[in-house]
Order: C-alpha cells, then sequence, then structure tokens
C-alpha cells in the first residue's frame, strides 16, 4: 500500500525510484556513482526499505546533477508513498557511530521543507563525490519530500565514515518518521489536522 514508483527525466539526467516503505531492506542501486550507491543501500537496509534506484546521468561532467536529482526523486517518493500521511509517527531522529565519527539526524515530516546540514569534512571528496554535495542531497530531499530534516557529524576524521554514519543514521530516522502509529487510528500527526 506505501509503495510507489517515481521516474524524472531531464536533459541531465534520468532517473527512476521504486519505494516500498514497509519492506525489508531490500536493495536494486545503480547511479553510475560508486560511493551514492553505497550510501543509498545503507538508507535501504538500515530503514528497511526496498529500494530501487536506476540512474542515467551527465557523469562527464561531474557528479552534481546525478547526485542532486536522485535526493529530489527519493524525496518524491517518499511524499507520495506517504499519501496524507495520516496515521505516521511523523518524527525521527538517529545518532550513529562508525568508528571515529559520531553522526546525527532528525527527521519530521511536517509538509514544511527546510534543512540544515552541518558537517566540517577534512578531504575535499568523499569517493569521488565533492564532499558539499553530501549537504546539497540533505537539502534536496527536504524540499522534494517536504520534510524538515537536521543532518549533523559532530565530529570525525575519516570522510567515508562520516558519510556512511550520516546515511545510516538518515535510514533510522525515516524509519522512524514513516512508521504506523496504531494508537493514532490513521489520523493526520498534527494539531492542525493536515499536514
Amino acid at each position: 500500500m506505501r509503495s510507489v514508483v517515481v521516474r524524472r527525466e531531464t536533459k541531465e539526467t534520468d532517473i527512476e525510484i521504486s519505494l516500498d516503505l514497509d519492506g525489508t531492506g531490500r536493495h536494486e542501486i545503480s547511479t553510475g556513482i560508486g560511493f551514492l550507491d553505497h550510501m543509498l543501500s545503507h538508507v535501504a537496509v538500515h530503514g528497511l526499505f526496498d529500494l530501487g534506484v536506476r540512474a542515467r546521468g551527465d557523469l562527464q561532467i561531474d557528479a552534481h546533477h546525478t547526485v542532486e536529482d536522485v535526493a529530489i526523486v527519493l524525496g518524491q517518493a517518499f511524499d507520495q508513498a506517504l499519501a496524507g500521511r495520516g496515521g505516521i509517527v511523523r518524527i525521527g531522529s538517529a545518532y550513529v557511530p562508525m568508528d571515529e565519527a559520531l553522526a546525527f539526524v532528525a527527521v519530521d515530516l511536517s509538509g514544511r521543507p527546510y534543512a540544515v546540514a552541518e558537517m566540517a569534512w577534512k578531504s575535499p571528496l568523499v569517493g569521488t563525490i565533492p564532499v558539499t554535495l553530501v549537504a546539497h542531497f540533505f537539502e534536496s530531499f527536504a524540499v522534494a519530500s517536504r520534510a524538515n530534516v537536521h543532518a549533523r557529524v559532530p565530529y570525525g576524521r575519516d570522510a567515508h565514515h562520516m558519510a556512511e554514519a550520516l546515511f545510516k543514521a538518515f535510514g533510522r530516522a525515516l524509519a522512524d518518521a514513516v512508521r504506523i502509529e496504531p494508537r493514532r487510528g490513521g489520523a493526520v500527526p498534527s494539531t492542525k489536522g493536515t499536514i
């Protein structure tokens, strides 16, 4: 019931994402950017989402359009799969350590897009991705999913560990936020009565 397929095609990218919010963590991801595939697999596994991502982008230029548009389509998929957002917990957060790094992500599926991304990188790249695109991923996802997303790495040395902890925390925070709360009886989790 809470599964969708979303496709977005532009002159820069062609992306199709399938998402089942009530999955088991199965994933098949191919973006042409190995590190992005690795990070998205963590979202699926730690969020228990079934996730399929197929992306072709203008990687001969750089990774920007592909990373940005994958985040947009993933956000659209969450937004559509949640429909009116009735019955969900709505808010989730998680701390995840990875060796010397610690990451924190909080998500509110409030209908109000906003992102805060705070991370101090020690290198210009993580994998083959410019580190600036990590924050931009969360910003693009927040707008497309109509969610409030706060992503922080308070400390860490290794860029891979920092990013991996961040995406694991993202998956776990999303898992909590999209979970159905039976006591809600399908009601929208807002004093306004709508999201």
